[in-house]
């Protein structure tokens, strides 16, 4: 297939280009910076507010996958800028290009809404897409980790210090970055299922306790650490510390605060992707071990 991608230069993105070229597809993917020459990708300069960049992402592409997005903002502004125009030129580009499959990359808090200025735009994104007209898919990735995300990194460096500090009792879902990035290849192709709605994650019934999941970390980076469950005005007061000091670099906004501690990330076991077209295939507990000596290698750990 060709494909047209979104967020290739991102964590999840570059996982994405990989999977899909050694899949033996050919990608056009969108680029704000100069990227390094590389067999079978054409870097499209521009990004999701460029017209003229879209027009030429699209071109003779068999499916858009769209990943990019804000995960981190500090107004609803930011959010409604980068997740609900962002979808929106996106849709129209594809429309305008006659690709009718679109593959969109969402988030389990589109599911609360309430909860966070983030879901809330990641809701109002999906509506978009169902109501585009196009032949679309949503996927919403549990916590997503894996080599090369700066956001899971803080808790491997907690569990390394030996103290790990968790959300408020609860459970969530995981995914290796490959294995979401398997299932969005996949949705891409014309025999897929369309008008559908998934929420993968790495195959474990009822999701991991905060506990259980600290307890993995510790495990990959090779501690026993201490853990300790945060309540959630703890957490608030952790968001304002971090924003104090890191600014806009801060890891823990009190918008993330808030969906942090809702007690249920587990993905619906109705709403699993087919298993004639995925399935996970990377066993969190190796995954997290292989992430943990990726860091090490690159200096970050």
């Amino acid at each position: 297939m060709r494909l047209a991608i979104t967020g290739g230069t991102g964590f999840v993105g570059s996982h994405l280009l990989e999977v899909a070229l050694v899949a033996g597809h050919s990608v056009a993917a969108l680029t704000r910076r100069e990227q390094p020459v590389r067999e079978g990708v054409d870097w499209i300069a521009g990004d999701l507010s460029t017209r003229d960049s879209l027009e030429q992402l699209v071109r003779d592409a068999d499916a858009v996958i769209h990943v990019a997005g804000t995960i981190n903002a500090p107004n609803a502004a930011g959010f409604e800028q980068g997740n609900v125009a962002g979808t929106l030129t996106m849709l129209a580009a594809a429309t305008a290009g006659g690709v009718h499959r679109f593959v969109h990359v969402s988030s389990l808090a589109a599911r609360e809404p309430k909860l966070s200025l983030y879901g809330a735009s990641k809701q109002r994104a999906e509506e978009l897409v169902h109501s585009s007209g196009l032949d679309w898919a949503i996927v919403r990735p549990p916590a997503v980790y894996g080599p090369g995300d700066k956001e899971t990194l803080e808790l491997f460096r907690m569990a390394k210090l030996g103290l790990m500090l968790t959300p408020p009792k609860g459970c969530v879902s995981v995914i290796h970055a490959d294995d979401l990035a398997g299932l969005l290849v996949a949705l891409a192709d014309a025999s897929a299922p369309v008008n559908c709605l998934i929420e993968p994650d790495d195959g474990k019934p009822g999701g991991w306790t905060h506990r259980e999941f600290a307890r993995a970390l510790a495990q990959a980076v090779g501690t026993r650490a201490a853990v300790i469950s945060s309540p959630g005005l703890l957490l608030r007061l952790a968001a304002r510390a971090d924003q104090f000091l890191r600014g806009e670099k801060a890891k823990l906004t009190t918008d993330r605060a808030a969906y942090f501690s809702h007690r249920n990330w587990v993905v619906e076991p109705k709403r699993a992707a087919p298993a004639a077209l995925w399935r996970p295939a990377i066993e969190t507990i190796r995954g997290l071990r292989d992430t943990a000596d990726w860091y090490r290698g690159q200096g970050w750990l």
